[in-house]
């Protein structure tokens, strides 16, 4: 199959029957980090089969949410290899796999394509983006915990920014300094500018 065929198939199956209470880890979301996903893969330059392998890997990375939450990307794993083991070989599966686990937080990606997907996934931390799709993980975490308030997402965002790091050269160079701005409005609502 090719990847539109699975991109299709997976839209249909899953992506389009996540809860709506998911605000954040949607379909939407999905595109986005598959569109960032192509987009640093052409900056650092990988083969065209390392493209196929890391849209695949973009596709299925939060495709476990249709489960729980929990442990969400070892799902995904398992999902997409229902989908992928007549297509794929072993060898191909496991590069899927590694670059799903990769966007567990926290990331550690171990090689190049873990490091695009790990990227890709929290992107929008270094964006003009960054206050628009907070606030849809801010609505969806609070669907889960109805108490929490706007004060303890900024402080959740507050130490996770200050620990996340940038895995490719061209976020560190292009994504880091709007993160820093992104992060220094944060601190100013906490009163900690």
């Amino acid at each position: 199959m090719v990847f539109e065929e699975i991109q299709h198939i997976v839209y249909r199956d899953i992506l389009e029957k996540l809860p709506s209470h998911l605000t954040y880890h949607n379909l939407e979301h999905t595109n986005y980090v598959l569109s960032r996903a192509i987009y640093l893969a052409e900056k650092t330059g990988i083969t065209a089969k390392e493209m196929e392998l890391l849209k695949l890997a973009a596709l299925f990375h939060d495709t476990g949410f249709i489960d729980n939450p929990k442990d969400h990307e070892e799902k995904g794993c398992k999902i997409a290899e229902g989908y992928l083991s007549k297509d794929y070989s072993k060898e191909d599966l496991e590069k899927i796999y590694g670059m799903i686990m990769a966007t567990k937080i926290p990331q550690s990606p171990t090689n190049d394509l873990e490091n695009i997907l790990a990227d890709a996934d929290l992107e929008y931390l270094g964006t003009d983006l960054f206050e628009q799709i907070g606030e849809t993980l801010f609505i969806e975490l609070k669907h889960f915990n109805p108490n929490f308030t706007e004060r303890a997402w900024d402080e959740l965002q507050l130490v996770f920014m200050e620990k996340h790091h940038y895995h490719t050269k061209y976020c560190q160079v292009n994504r880091e300094p709007k993160k820093q701005e992104n992060l220094l409005k944060v601190k100013k609502r906490l009163g900690l500018d």
